[in-house]
């Protein structure tokens, strides 16, 4: 079984040597896997973290994005590298280090046994979980109501809409539906919009998250975006 881990980072700087630490290195070594780091064109010491990582690691790829592509370009990017490598699966890492990698064997365990296309970490399924991770709680109350809307539109029963923490099949999930997915914030929204709607199922399980001095920002940009999306796809189909 061939398993890609790739960790899309964006200014991750000093964080990403923690998220290497924290991937259960003792479980993949029953698989054949790769770790893939791609940068979407970091300004700041990112780039001389994920070197150091990479001679420390020979299982490590490395992609420096000649410009910034966006989050979810990113993220195509090293999806098509694991299909081009012909992967079975690929995980989703976040090298802000917002979500710990320690949960990926459970992960990787629910996604095999249960034959599903794709498992997700959810924050918001031991919702005061959040809160002791330090969310802030406009983000918490936001999560909630955009993920109930999420819900009430695709009869679904998801805690947590917004996580950017996922496993794929990729025998289960079509290289071409990559192209109809959102290059920005809103590519994992599409790939849940998508995978919902050829009733396919997407697991859950419970992690913690961490929010520190370096937040990333889910803004009314997004939430607008996603509220909209979200009706708009639910017309469409």
């Amino acid at each position: 079984m061939k398993i890609l881990l790739f960790i899309i980072t964006y200014k991750a700087s000093y964080r990403i040597k923690k998220v290497i630490n924290e991937i259960p290195f003792k479980f993949f070594r029953k698989f054949n896997y790769k770790i893939l780091i791609s940068d979407d064109f970091s300004n700041d010491n990112t780039k001389k973290y994920i070197q150091i990582i990479k001679k420390k690691h020979k299982r490590v790829i490395l992609n420096f994005n000649s410009k910034n592509v966006g989050y979810g370009a990113n993220i195509k990017k090293c999806m098509s590298y694991a299909y081009k490598h012909k992967y079975d699966y690929a995980a989703m890492i976040h090298g802000d280090n917002q979500y710990s990698p320690k949960y990926l064997n459970k992960m990787f365990d629910k996604i095999i046994k249960n034959k599903c296309i794709s498992v997700t970490g959810s924050r918001m399924k031991i919702k005061k979980n959040a809160i002791k991770g330090g969310m802030p709680f406009y983000k918490f109350l936001g999560n909630i109501v955009l993920t109930k809307i999420f819900n009430l539109f695709y009869d679904t029963n998801f805690t947590d809409c917004h996580t950017g923490y996922w496993i794929y099949d990729l025998k289960k999930i079509k290289k071409k539906w990559l192209k109809q997915f959102d290059n920005g914030f809103l590519f994992d929204l599409d790939m849940r919009t998508k995978l919902v709607k050829e009733k396919q199922q997407i697991k859950e399980i419970p992690i913690f998250t961490r929010y520190g001095s370096e937040r990333s920002s889910i803004h009314l940009k997004y939430a607008l975006g996603f509220f909209i999306k979200t009706i708009l796809g639910k017309i469409k189909s």
